[in-house]
């Protein structure tokens, strides 16, 4: 079942100093922050700063922000997308089915996190750019444990 549609902010490698901005100018509560380093192994010193996720709350409602990969280019102005989240994997499939029929690119083929059994990242027919993501509770739990 799709839970929610939501805002996705791309930063170009100063997500930590946007996270604060967005805190202080939007009164928005910072839930969550990880980095590149929390999720990569051999995570590059470079970019062991750079923001993979923040999750924030603003009167009731969720918006995210990431860094960009460095490895791949960084647009002003295609730096926001929407993340559809889901409650379970087969959700998240259906949905990049339908949406990557005739897609633009696909930047991220649906598959298995850290953080989701089913994300996937694509720019549609009509250049609107969708993150779908399954967020199944507890998933994930073996990674941390292993760190």
């Amino acid at each position: 079942m799709l839970k929610a549609m939501e805002v996705y902010l791309v930063t170009n490698g100063d997500g930590l100093k946007a996270i604060e901005f967005y805190k202080e100018a939007l009164g928005a509560t910072v839930e969550q922050v990880n980095l590149f380093k929390d999720f990569l192994p051999d995570c590059p010193v470079e970019m062991e700063h750079l923001v993979m996720n923040a999750q924030f709350r603003l009167n009731g409602q969720r918006f995210m922000l990431s860094d960009n990969d460095p490895k791949l280019p960084y647009t002003m102005g295609d730096n926001i997308s929407v993340a559809l989240v889901t409650d379970d994997a087969q959700t998240a499939e259906d949905l990049y089915r339908k949406l990557s029929v005739n897609a633009k690119a696909i930047n991220l083929e649906l598959q298995a996190t850290p953080w989701s059994p089913a994300y996937a990242n694509l720019t549609d027919q009509f250049g609107i750019t969708w993150q779908i993501n399954a967020e199944v509770a507890n998933f994930g739990q073996e990674y941390y444990a292993d760190k």
